[in-house]
């Protein structure tokens, strides 16, 4: 595999400038960039962040690197949008940054000591709270989808204690929560059971290093492909999987699981 020279800071610098200028021109001459607002830009960059997604968990290095081109220039956008309105431009959003990522860390800008990584989180959600957030929970964005959305809760009061000692502990709840969804029988009932059957399994998962969100994704796409060749199976053998029975796709489906 062949290795690519990395650019210097300088040659960082002129590329991010020479994006600015080309933001600038599109802003100015081109009829699609003119129209854009702040809302009109924001399902664009939902989709370009799941297509990044898409492909970091791929591992697509050369995909990533495009992705994260798309997702900038919707940043650099955004920004441009903010000058205009005479309330923020780029240089803003970055100092913002700095001076935040600064305060966060004392460890490296102050002189607190820190052990490992979870004093680091600890540290960093106390921290937000002395900025003026009321709750630990304020910053856990509305739309998130709801499996990231209790990974980032379970995360964020992880950060002031409230956690389970250990995975044990954890899937006692799995458990627990299990038998009260299985004893229930009224819909609306079981319904919120189910939920709470999520989110301590998320919460297990977590507690044990796995990204729920991650996993469940790999397994979609390893279905995905795996039915996608059952289809092929089925059409090389004359056979339409709609009137076969379910053993019979059993058959199809463990060929399938052979040729993966």
């Amino acid at each position: 595999m062949n290795s690519q020279t990395m650019n210097t800071k300088q040659e960082k610098l002129e590329a991010f400038g020479r994006l600015l200028d080309i933001m600038d021109d599109l802003r100015e001459k081109c009829p699609w960039d003119q129209k854009q607002t702040l809302e009109s830009l924001r399902h664009l960059t939902l989709e370009e962040t799941y297509e990044l997604s898409d492909a970091i968990l791929q591992n697509d290095l050369q995909e990533i690197k495009k992705e994260l081109g798309d997702v900038l220039l919707h940043l650099v956008f955004y920004a441009k949008i903010g000058s205009e309105k005479e309330s923020f431009d780029i240089a803003d959003v970055i100092n913002s940054l700095n001076e935040k990522l600064i305060f966060r860390h004392p460890h490296i800008y102050g002189d607190t000591e820190v052990k490992d990584e979870e004093e680091v989180k600890q540290n960093w959600e106390k921290l937000k709270l002395k900025e003026g957030n009321k709750s630990i929970l304020g910053g856990v964005p509305k739309s998130l989808p709801s499996m990231v959305k209790a990974y980032r809760i379970q995360d964020k009061v992880k950060g002031i204690g409230f956690e389970f000692h250990d995975a044990e502990d954890a899937w006692k709840k799995v458990d627990e929560e299990i038998q009260e969804f299985h004893a229930e029988t009224d819909l609306n009932k079981k319904e919120q059971e189910l939920g709470d059957v999520f989110f301590s399994l998320i919460n297990y998962a977590r507690i044990s290093g796995i990204n729920p969100d991650s996993a469940l994704e790999r397994t979609n796409l390893k279905f995905i492909s795996r039915f996608q060749k059952m289809e092929v199976l089925a059409l090389e053998k004359n056979l339409k999987l709609a009137d076969l029975s379910l053993e019979e796709m059993d058959v199809l489906w463990e060929e399938a699981k052979l040729l993966q």
